[in-house]
């Protein structure tokens, strides 16, 4: 298909042939094939499409600032006055302030009004992810006046799946499944129609809050709303699974201790300020955590070999607690679960770790203690002891694990802190602090107090 485009584009084809050419193709495909073009035949492209077609391609590229500045203020505000509100912001963040100063002082009022209105909010609030591209009609209307106000709206607004209403006061009223629409009758009462408990968003709510209930709901879209209940805008499913992707590379980016997604174009001194505070405290608690190692120093310097397995221990209940930390987070989005189903789950985990720790315990007993018999060529008493220690401090390890790994998630949780930052290397660290003690700890005790082993 992107050859067949490519194909047209270069075929020669008079500009209104061309224009009715390109018309078969979906926009991103023909943007795909746009930004590898030389700079002559997008300037004559500019030209020969206009800029309605332009506005549609442009939404689909990724950065087209530069794009923008080649082909002039002039043609460039067009442009941008011909896009949905929502998708010219996203644009114009990416010029040079200069370029996007000179470009606003070109757009019609209205346009302008929309954009400002957008760029008002803050990123993580919903007005930040809003389209001022929607249908609103007034209480009181008669079926009739309710199809001729969508027709003559949606020259300029093509999001006419769900029709909101204004009460006389101008404040949100309810809305109308255009299918309902279709099918009522001239004579018929509009309100019978009008769905008054259909949901909404406040403009200043924040993005993530609000996830779950957009998500629940599965509509085309939802109003947003101003602080006093006025209509300002739309958030679209599109829209939804944007913020959704969006805060799913947070919150991935949390889990590794960062504070946000990494942006490919940050310099390394954004990207070394995102990373070094929970770099640091990590440093300490590991200083921490070596620093425990220390205290059995005369137990290592007596039986060397169980430094071996110290690895296998921390590597074990480090997976378990990012294992039962995915999981708790996955858990917590659910913001009606009751304090007995909270501990349900702990138990539940605990079980899991005990379960599979008691199962790869046993095998690291038998493995481990042949081992050290067959190979190492110590005495049977000498290998099943020290094999004993790493099984039985597995087992530990991975309970503890699993119960660190949901309870500190949750009291973050609880204390209104961001469980996706607050955890991820966190837990790791607190697991091998906890399983450095468990380990040593039992192993001074059964090798050196029990078994006489020096």
């Amino acid at each position: 298909m992107r050859d067949e485009i490519r194909k047209i584009i270069e075929s020669g084809l008079r500009d209104t042939e061309l224009r009715e050419a390109l018309k078969k193709y979906h926009e991103n495909d023909i943007a795909e094939i746009f930004v590898t073009l030389d700079k002559d035949t997008r300037i004559h492209l500019y030209n020969a499409l206009g800029p309605e077609m332009m506005a549609e391609i442009f939404a689909y590229i990724e950065d087209p600032s530069e794009l923008l500045e080649e082909m002039g203020i002039e043609k460039a505000a067009d442009v941008i006055e011909q896009m949905d509100a929502d998708d010219a912001v996203d644009v114009l963040e990416n010029v040079d302030e200069d370029v996007r100063d000179q470009i606003m002082s070109e757009i019609e009022a209205d346009s302008k009004d929309d954009i400002n209105l957008i760029s008002s909010y803050e990123d993580n609030q919903i007005g930040s992810r809003m389209t001022t591209n929607f249908i609103i009609i007034s209480q009181g209307s008669t079926v009739k006046m309710a199809m001729r106000e969508l027709i003559s709206q949606a020259k300029d607004n093509d999001n006419i799946n769900t029709i909101y209403v204004k009460d006389s006061n101008d404040r949100y009223y309810g809305a109308i499944d255009l299918k309902d629409l279709i099918l009522a009758r001239e004579h018929d009462d509009l309100e019978k129609i009008i769905s008054t408990s259909y949901p909404y968003v406040m403009a200043d709510e924040i993005v993530s809050d609000t996830l779950d209930m957009l998500r629940s709901y599965e509509e085309d879209s939802i109003p947003v709303l101003d602080d006093d209940k006025h209509i300002i805008g739309a958030i679209t499913m599109s829209d939804i699974v944007e913020a959704i992707d969006d805060e799913m590379g947070d919150d991935y980016a949390k889990l590794a201790g960062l504070t946000a997604e990494a942006d490919l174009k940050e310099n390394i001194f954004e990207s070394m300020k995102k990373r070094l505070p929970w770099l640091i405290l990590l440093l300490f608690l590991g200083i921490g955590v070596s620093s425990v190692v220390g205290v059995f120093e005369k137990l290592v310097s007596k039986v060397a070999l169980i430094v071996c397995f110290q690895s296998l221990i921390l590597d074990m209940a480090g997976n378990v607690g990012t294992q039962s930390l995915a999981v708790t987070i996955r858990v917590l989005m659910d913001e009606n679960i009751s304090a007995k189903e909270k501990f349900g789950f702990v138990l539940k985990e605990m079980k899991i770790g005990f379960v599979n720790g008691l199962l790869l315990g046993t095998l690291s007993f038998a493995f481990i203690g042949l081992f050290i018999f067959f190979i190492k060529g110590k005495t049977f008493t000498y290998a099943f002891a020290i094999s004993a220690c790493v099984g039985i401090s597995l087992i530990a390890a991975m309970v503890i694990s699993s119960l660190v790994g949901t309870l500190i998630p949750m009291f973050f949780h609880k204390i209104k802190v961001d469980p996706a930052v607050a955890s991820g290397p966190l837990i790791t660290t607190i697991n091998d602090l906890v399983a450095v003690i468990t380990y040593y700890g039992l192993s001074g005790m059964v090798l050196l107090k029990i078994f006489k082993i020096a």
